[in-house]
């Protein structure tokens, strides 16, 4: 079996994620998915995205699931904070994400999606 060219990180029925699983499948990108509420977000794989993600890029602050922290624990975003946070609300995490051989995208961005066909 071949190596996928990249990795999407979401839930499948993310409206913003099925519109990136389009765009992709539309530039015949080679790409696995990983689902978070079938395959889980365990701490591995928090700790990876907090390593190479900056936290205001990473951390969904426009969802329900942010609005719904204490003042206290909205506080606690931090590098050694988001960990713990992202654990307890796996919510928290902005979706999509797309690993690929040059880095990480964060979000819907057509404009960084298109120089993954090239």
């Amino acid at each position: 079996m071949t190596e996928k060219t990249a990795t999407l990180y979401g839930i499948a029925n993310c409206d913003t994620v099925k519109k990136t699983r389009k765009y992709l499948d539309g530039i015949g990108m080679d790409y696995s998915f990983h689902d978070y509420k079938k395959a889980g977000l365990d701490a591995d794989l928090a700790a990876t995205l907090i390593a190479a993600i900056p936290l205001e890029a990473l951390i969904n602050k426009r969802g329900t699931t942010w609005r719904k922290l204490t003042a206290a624990q909205q506080a606690s975003l931090s590098q050694h904070g988001a960990l713990a946070l992202i654990m307890a609300n796996p919510a928290l995490v902005r979706r999509p994400i797309i690993r690929h051989r040059n880095g990480w995208i964060v979000g819907y961005d057509e404009t960084q999606l298109q120089a993954l066909s090239s």
